[in-house]
């Protein structure tokens, strides 16, 4: 027996716009039900396929819960797998990253916090375009290559958003 599919795990159908507070409810739910802590007093194979459950479905809620995880899982899906690190052959995008780059290096050099939080608020506002055009085009068999585009983008947005958080909690300090 093969791993559940994370959407059927959360009685969900496969789509990229999802309620996320109906997930985490839902996530919630199921993970007291299949806590280990529960079967501490059951037998070993219990005691095992509860962590294996817990683990599937914590793997299953993370994915879920990001845009950009969701958004490879649901290509996926689809029946192709995309490569974790594809090499972007999208030079405005590249150029765009250099550009977020050296003004983030810029913010840090000048302990901009207000800065950064500029810089914070345009990458949420990028975040979300990508987002909005994924799910626009993500079941469309014609628009994969531009859906995997799309995803690279959102997997660097991730990055450069934590990045962001880290600076500013080093700024913080």
């Amino acid at each position: 027996m093969g791993i559940p599919c994370h959407y059927a795990l959360f009685e969900l159908q496969p789509a990229f716009d999802l309620d996320l507070e109906r997930l985490s409810v839902r996530y919630r739910e199921l993970a007291r039900k299949v806590h280990p802590d529960r079967f501490a007093d059951a037998g070993e194979s219990e005691q095992r396929k509860a962590i294996e459950q817990s683990a599937n479905l914590n793997e299953a809620y993370q994915t879920l819960k990001s845009p950009s995880r969701r958004a490879r899982y649901l290509l996926k899906l689809q029946g192709r797998e995309m490569p974790l690190e594809a090499t972007v052959q999208d030079p405005a995008f590249l150029m765009q990253q250099m550009q977020w780059r050296e003004e983030l290096e810029d913010l840090q050099d000048e302990a901009d916090l207000a800065g950064v939080a500029v810089f914070k608020a345009r990458l949420k506002a990028a975040q979300q375009l990508l987002n909005d055009s994924f799910a626009a085009i993500w079941q469309d068999e014609a628009q994969r290559e531009e859906a995997e585009r799309l995803v690279r983008r959102m997997q660097f947005l991730d990055k450069l958003t934590q990045e962001v958080r880290q600076l500013e909690e080093r700024l913080d300090d």
